[in-house]
């Protein structure tokens, strides 16, 4: 296969822009599948991706056309439609020599759209705009075409307009794909450099990952050595998705295919590292390899105890296709034994949440989700933590540091002043706000990234009607004033409710979290005193009154001192027991508590 006949490119759009269904049409129009055996989202492998309309994983699909009597070999890289898999996405970008940057007419450029350009000129990319849903009654064909070139500094004018769920106008992306995107450059007498664009694990073959050939070739049986980890395999088997498995023999230069090679750890096939040759190995790996890290965390436990086990087998499994989920063991007092998890962002929590009650039947609690902190102490060393419960006490902290993200927000103009009021309530800091179109405003902000990953999409879909979108990109680390909140229950502090807390918002957060756990603690015969404290102060307090007994109901009348007898006999009785009583929170009343924190 000679280079000049391969072209590699990807799809880039906001979510709901039609990305999947656009691909769907690129594969059913080549051939690749017949009608017969094609559905929707053929490229979402996953349940959750087809629910939430959105893709998780990398897939890839080559396509073959005749162009001008000559025929061609497309390679489709589908990528990662979220924000939480911004690094995946710039893997999957790394692999191409152009994309199609895909525009719902309905709606213009969104939040993820500049984003994802962005990172697509930033890898040099040939960017071809198509406008889509161009057929939809509220389609605004040239309002859209300007907002590219005003938002994206893109040339639109010959912008390709398509309809992928009516199959209009798709033969004019294949010919636009051919004509405009460049061939694969390299060397197939060099080394050989292939990029790790996905991976995923397999029961019985163990970890299949996809890579592309910048240079030199792999055959079947070659052996292999992963750069980062200089672990050596043998290439078992190589073959390419048409999106059918198709074996072959040689993955050469520009190729775009999978590799299975008996590897057993999904650690040792990380996106974005370097596969070369262990007897010939290239000299120039591929840059900006790192493990994914992440940045959301929150404890998982059973809703019953008994299934502890089953939970441990599941996040095991899902550990298997997802390196960046991280699982540790936790103890709650409240909660009993659980895991602590660790995540790219809020949606990985939700979709690991889901497959483990889809996909393996549990019940489970989420606990408030939270951020990775860095805590300089007074002796100088820095600690990394993201369990509030860990923080050591103020009197060995000299500062806190946590992660900050820049986010973009794109809005109609006439809820730009509500959503900058949000914005400053998140304590975020303005970076920049400039028009995208005449009524279109792009804000761009800096702001703590635990500010974002409970209610503010909610609060910004609810403020804007649902016209507002947003991306984020992780910042820094940056010094901010906060302190550790911890709630007591009869002077019995709930470590489930610890939280870390802006020293400013420490009070009315206190208030808000006992007022209503004070809704969700059943009345108990003793006085119940639930109290918030930082340090050694308390700064805010309820009480729950006792269940009111009548000792009295048995005497019809007698003698006035029988009647005072039973009274100070039950009098005692309660002020044993508010000694002696514990208190139980069930964890229906936890559930409500954490979705009213959420």
């Amino acid at each position: 296969m000679k280079e000049k006949y391969i072209r590699n490119f990807s799809i880039i759009a906001h979510i709901d822009h039609g990305k999947s269904t656009l691909a769907d049409r690129l594969i059913e129009n080549t051939g690749g599948l017949s009608v017969r055996e094609m559905k929707e989202q053929v490229l979402d492998s996953l349940e959750v991706e087809r629910k939430h309309g959105i893709t998780i994983k990398a897939q890839t699909a080559r396509l073959e056309y005749t162009y001008n009597s000559e025929k061609y070999y497309l390679n489709m890289i589908d990528t990662p439609g979220h924000v939480d898999f911004g690094y995946e996405v710039s893997k999957s970008l790394k692999a191409c020599e152009g994309c199609l940057l895909v525009v719902d007419a309905t709606q213009g450029v969104e939040a993820q759209t500049i984003a994802n350009a962005y990172l697509a000129i930033d890898n040099d990319l040939e960017i071809i705009p198509v406008i889509n849903k161009i057929d939809l009654p509220s389609a605004d064909i040239e309002k859209t075409k300007q907002e590219i070139e005003d938002g994206l500094g893109i040339d639109a004018s010959d912008a390709i307009e398509i309809s992928a769920k009516n199959n209009i106008n798709i033969d004019k992306v294949l010919y636009s794909i051919i004509e405009k995107i460049p061939p694969p450059k390299g060397n197939i007498d060099k080394p050989l450099r292939a990029l790790v664009v996905d991976s995923w694990y397999d029961n019985y073959r163990g970890v299949i990952f996809i890579v592309r050939v910048f240079d030199g070739q792999l055959k079947q049986n070659d052996k292999i050595m992963m750069y980062s980890t200089k672990k050596t395999y043998e290439a078992e088997e190589l073959g390419i998705f048409t999106p059918k498995v198709k074996k072959v023999d040689l993955l050469t230069n520009g190729s775009v295919g999978y590799v299975v090679a008996n590897i057993k750890n999904i650690q040792d096939a990380m996106v974005g590292d370097t596969l070369t040759l262990a007897d010939h190995p290239t000299n120039k790996p591929f840059e900006g390899f790192a493990k994914p890290k992440p940045f959301v965390f929150a404890g998982i436990y059973p809703t019953e105890p008994e299934n502890y086990e089953d939970l441990a087998e599941a996040l095991e499994k899902l550990q298997l296709n997802d390196a960046s989920l991280t699982v540790e063991k936790e103890k709650s007092d409240s909660l009993g034994f659980g895991f602590r998890c660790g995540f790219l962002g809020v949606l990985s929590m939700n979709i690991t949440k889901e497959r483990l009650e889809e996909e393996f039947g549990l019940d489970v609690i989420i606990t408030n989700p939270s951020v990775l902190y860095k805590v300089e102490q007074t002796n100088g060393e820095i600690i990394e933590l993201s369990n509030p419960s860990k923080l050591p006490p103020p009197q060995k902290i000299a500062a806190i540091y946590e992660p900050f993200v820049d986010i973009e927000i794109i809005t109609p103009a006439e809820y730009v002043g509500n959503i900058l009021k949000l914005l400053q309530e998140k304590r975020g800091k303005q970076q920049d706000l400039s028009y995208i179109s005449q009524d279109r405003v792009l804000i761009k902000y800096s702001i703590p990234l635990v500010e974002i990953i409970t209610d503010f999409y909610d609060k910004l879909k609810s403020l804007s009607r649902g016209y507002a979108s947003f991306d984020y990109n992780f910042r820094d680390f940056e010094k901010s004033e906060l302190t550790k909140l911890i709630i007591l229950v009869n002077s019995k502090e709930i470590d489930s409710f610890s939280m870390i807390v802006p020293k400013d918002k420490a009070y009315r957060t206190a208030r808000e979290v006992l007022k209503n756990l004070k809704q969700f603690i059943p009345k108990q015969l003793f006085e119940i005193r639930l109290q918030a404290k930082i340090g050694g102060k308390i700064i805010a307090k309820e009480q729950i009154s006792p269940l009111r007994k009548d000792v009295l109901a048995k005497c019809y009348g007698g003698d006035i001192t029988r009647k005072r007898k039973l009274l100070e006999k039950q009098k005692k009785g309660k002020k044993k027991m508010k000694q002696l009583g514990s208190v139980e929170i069930s964890k229906e009343a936890f559930i409500k508590l954490v979705e009213i924190k959420n």
